[in-house]
């Protein structure tokens, strides 16, 4: 069932009415960390996922936080509902200003022991969720001809790993369809804004309950951040308007690494990225997981891995990013040219 939760106190805010902003995956992780940065705004939430009782209590902490939070169980792979609830916020929480999609599976696995109802399932919420994210958001805010829709990426939108292929497949469909979508709206002349942030390994409760056919339980790769670093990210996008931030300098190094060197890093992972995804002790034979129903009492912001998660990240956005490897690339040939230029030895010339 629905609800409604409006703070009843008095507080100071903005002279302009509060944002309204929608994020699907609220209920845990990076979502959650998302729902309680805007709550400290005084933002009006509208708040998705699939368990209803994790909503309920997700609410009740926003309305404490000086928030409006209204809410809705459902599974984003059912673009009607989705549809449907974009419409029903809009009515009881006003025009959408943000769309933030966030909710996403993955299976632990190699491909050769995945099943296809496995792959279609993260497909279905991890990238489909996304489309029927932006389907119902633009449905709306295409009627005013403003809003601002940001999709939850990852470096692994650039650069494949063992163990997650249908994750790391739906995160390339997500940089692909938000690219179309931009040029579109482009073509449009549309005022509506679309971010994308990549992100690196977060500190979220998906390496408790996602689904493994590994010996082992799934840990997060390499350097691994807090979700509050990535909410302060997307903040940042609500303010700037940029169309793409880099979070963390292991995110930067991912996709730079994978322009200049994707053979060097396929021989890298190769040798790492199993065993660098994987806890030391064996997994509990009664595991469950998430996959196709939620768990309620692992709905929390952080994960496992508190002592190795940093709470501050390098963030630069995508343009900027590329500007400066760009130029540094022409300074790198500048260079080269010039000290060819000086070593050469002159000629003498012969004169006849």
């Amino acid at each position: 069932m629905a609800l409604l939760q409006k703070n009843s106190g008095t507080r100071s805010g903005p002279a302009r009415p509060p944002q309204v902003i929608v994020i699907t995956g609220a209920t845990a992780g990076v979502g959650r960390a998302v729902a309680l940065r805007f709550a400290k705004t005084g933002a009006r939430l509208g708040l998705i996922s699939r368990d209803a009782e994790a909503l309920a209590a997700l609410a009740q902490e926003l309305t404490d936080l000086g928030a409006t939070a209204a809410t809705e169980a459902l599974d984003v792979s059912d673009a009607e509902a989705v549809k449907r609830a974009a419409e029903r916020f809009e009515h009881e929480l006003g025009p959408i200003d943000v769309w933030i999609n966030d909710a996403m599976l993955t299976v632990f696995s190699p491909i050769s022991e995945m099943t296809p109802e496995e792959f279609r399932r993260v497909t279905e919420v991890t990238y489909l969720g996304f489309v029927h994210g932006v389907m119902a958001a633009l449905a709306l805010m295409r009627k005013r001809g403003s809003g601002h829709i940001i999709n939850i990426g990852s470096a692994l939108a650039y650069r494949g790993i063992p163990l997650q292929s249908a994750y790391c497949g739906a995160k390339h469909a997500i940089r692909g369809f938000t690219g179309s979508l931009r040029s579109e709206l482009e073509h449009d002349g549309s005022a509506i804004k679309v971010s994308i942030l990549e992100l690196p390994a977060m500190n979220t409760p998906q390496f408790d309950w996602a689904r493994t056919h590994m010996p082992r339980p799934p840990r997060p790769m390499g350097k691994i951040y807090q979700p509050e670093v990535a909410a302060q990210a997307v903040y940042r996008a609500v303010q700037t308007g940029a169309r793409e931030y880099w979070v963390g300098l292991s995110t930067l190094l991912t996709i730079v690494g994978n322009m200049i060197a994707p053979e060097f890093l396929d021989w890298y992972l190769a040798r790492t990225a199993v065993e660098g995804q994987e806890r030391k002790r064996p997994i509990n034979p009664n595991r469950k997981d998430n996959l196709f129903a939620p768990i309620t009492k692992l709905h929390r912001t952080h994960g496992a891995f508190d002592a190795q998660a940093s709470d501050t990240a390098l963030t630069v956005s995508g343009m900027g990013a590329r500007a400066v490897i760009v130029g540094a690339g022409a300074l790198v040939f500048f260079l080269i040219g010039a000290l060819s230029a000086g070593s050469a030895k002159p000629r003498r010339e012969i004169l006849g």
